[in-house]
């Protein structure tokens, strides 16, 4: 094990460590309403769409060091390529399906 990465541990990481150490002790599992209810669906859409917006992001820097002639190995693009557009395409799939349920929903006669 290289343990020169080691050097750059500082107390802040230490206390964090332990933080989220502690909080899984004190509550190890998350009850099964926290994984359901909406709150938890719109943060893990939140994230969704952050993550989305990164790989396009990196796309995109990609493209402009490959242009520059800055980058060394060509699968790098490819792989950045390749990451944005399957991430694109189940955003948009996630998207459309919410859309779908938001129409359903509209056109409910109470």
């Amino acid at each position: 094990m290289d343990i020169t990465s080691l050097f750059s541990v500082n107390s802040a990481d230490l206390v964090e460590t332990a933080s989220l150490a502690t909080s899984k002790i004190e509550n190890p599992r998350k009850t099964e309403e926290d994984e359901t209810g909406f709150g938890y669906l719109l943060d893990t859409a939140i994230k969704n769409f952050n993550l989305t917006n990164a790989y396009l992001s990196d796309k995109e820097d990609m493209e402009l060091k490959w242009a520059m002639g800055e980058v060394d190995n060509p699968h790098d693009l490819t792989i950045a390529l390749s990451k944005a557009s399957q991430a694109l395409s189940y955003t948009t799939a996630i998207r459309d399906r919410l859309l779908e349920a938001y129409r359903e929903i509209m056109q409910m006669q109470i």
